[in-house]
């Protein structure tokens, strides 16, 4: 009796709750008609959303509004309400109603704000609701966009249905730098994860094996194995090793330049803990970096540049020249065999930016095989600090790129992942602030048609960014929760026992 007594109670409580503040919601009266869909943030008007998305919560772009209103509503007469004096806050479970309701079709979204004058009514603009769904989640380190020393930074997951967001492991565990995470298509069974600093290795997990701390670090090698790429059978991980130095400009507007004074190329044997090397991905001559496996496990695609001599003998020197700005890098293609592990006899040209004086940096191929994107900047292997860095999509028929328009703004984009499914890209862009990266999505089609990019939902957008001083760095779509335990994966961490690297004769 007592439990029917406490459930009608909350039941009550809840209903008054909802009454409550329904009855703060202002009624929008003598409105103005503006001839202009209204100015929001973040920019979701004429967006193609995937059916399982969070809410898209947003502010008015103008600061001085005193209270918004917005309806959706689809062709059948439902309807979905929000108001509030900062952004609208969309109930979830109504949002993902109506959402699945109308998966391949479109919702109008009309929206109003009061100001000093009054109400503002403006002209509803329209959202797609597209049947391709998006992966359960994300996963991204959280950093300060400019740095010298490490300061605080983690890796975290964010559940893309909702605003749940959760750290995996942050650097108060540990002293050092945690990065380069890295999943097999999306995958977390299959994860490979960097700690730079006193207590540096590489953290691997295999098919749900128990975490295992690496030493990648051989005499045979450079150093350290950095920018890690999952083969699809999961037996192998392509790595890059990389002497790397960073340079601070003073007045130029790309602030922050990161080069290679050497590098080379080679891919782990997961199950025989052998790494496996080729001369043509290990030369002297050439900058070799950003290893990525084709969808069918057959081809292995990276970034190469002529070195510079002056870089190798005096980075110093090279720094006060400015000789960086002459590094461009070509994306090539080299035949890998999965069942014996060893690579072809030569490397072919996929893009060729240095005969359009541009550098290819990040290739990601899609899944299904179809397409790879890549960044295209004006020089060099670090494009997230050029403004000018914009995203390219190349046919892997006919090997023909062409630029992502729809998704590309008038400041950075640089890193990008694809989803399982092929049809959703993730993009890092300083499009909103020219300072930090956020997260974009865009969808592709089967055709290669790109939509109009959209931010990461948040319950309260502007005062999410506005109060979270980071980056998003390295965003890469998980398909579940990746249950990794970061207490556990500290004490290793601290531990100094590690594991070495051995590598194929």
């Amino acid at each position: 009796m007592k439990r029917i007594l406490y459930t009608l109670l909350t039941s009550h409580l809840l209903l008054l709750t909802s009454y409550l503040l329904a009855s703060c919601d202002e009624n929008v009266s003598d409105a103005r008609q503006e001839n202009a869909p209204p100015k929001i943030y973040p920019d979701y008007v004429g967006v193609t959303i995937p059916v399982n998305i969070a809410p898209l919560n947003f502010n008015m772009a103008d600061e001085t509004v005193l209270r918004i209103d917005a309806t959706i509503a689809d062709r059948h007469g439902n309807n979905l309400h929000s108001q509030g004096d900062e952004a609208v806050d969309f109930d979830l479970d109504d949002w993902h109603a109506l959402l699945t309701q109308n998966s391949g079709d479109s919702l109008t979204v009309t929206v109003s704000a009061k100001y000093d004058d009054g109400w503002h009514t403006y002209q509803p603009f329209s959202i797609y609701v597209s049947p391709d769904s998006i992966d359960y989640g994300l996963c991204y380190r959280l950093i300060e966009p400019g740095y010298e020393v490490w300061s605080k930074m983690g890796i975290y997951e964010r559940c893309l249905s909702s605003f749940d967001e959760r750290p995996l492991i942050e650097n108060t565990q540990f002293e050092g730098c945690v990065n380069c995470h890295s999943f097999n298509r999306g995958n977390p069974a299959d994860m490979s994860l960097h700690i730079r600093g006193p207590h540096g290795a590489t953290l691997l997990r295999h098919d749900n094996s128990p975490l295992v701390a690496y030493n990648t670090k051989t005499p045979q090698t450079l150093g350290f194995c950095v920018y890690p790429y999952w083969h699809p059978s999961g037996r192998y991980i392509a790595y890059s090793t990389n002497v790397t130095n960073q340079l601070f400009h003073s007045a130029h507007p790309n602030r922050i330049e990161v080069f290679d004074t050497a590098s080379d190329l080679q891919v782990y044997d997961v199950e025989k803990n052998e790494l496996i090397l080729s001369p043509l991905l290990k030369q002297d001559s050439i900058y070799e970096t950003y290893p990525v496996f084709s969808a069918d496990g057959r081809s292995l695609y990276f970034c190469a540049a002529r070195a510079l001599p002056e870089l190798n003998q005096s980075v110093e020197s090279a720094k006060s020249a400015f000789q960086l700005d002459s590094i461009h890098y070509n994306l090539y293609r080299i035949d890998f065999d999965p069942a014996t592990g060893t690579f072809g006899d030569q490397t072919d040209i996929v893009v060729n930016a240095v005969a359009q004086g541009k550098s290819v940096t990040f290739p990601r191929p899609s899944y299904d095989g179809r397409f790879l994107c890549y960044t295209l900047s004006d020089y060099g292997q670090f494009s997230i600090w050029h403004h000018e860095a914009d995203l390219y999509l190349c046919n892997l028929q006919n090997l023909q790129s062409f630029p992502m328009a729809e998704a590309n703004s008038g400041d950075t984009e640089s890193f990008h992942n694809w989803s399982t499914n092929s049809r959703w890209l993730v993009l890092s862009s300083r499009r909103d602030d020219g300072l930090f990266t956020r997260p974009y999505f865009c969808h592709v089609d089967t055709s290669g048609v790109v939509t109009k990019a959209f931010m990461l939902p948040q319950r309260n957008p502007r005062r999410f960014y506005r109060d979270r001083f980071l980056s998003f760095n390295v965003p890469d779509f998980i398909i579940a929760p990746t249950r990794f335990d970061g207490h556990q994966a500290s004490h290793i961490i601290n531990d100094k026992s590690r594991k070495d690297f051995g590598v194929r004769p």
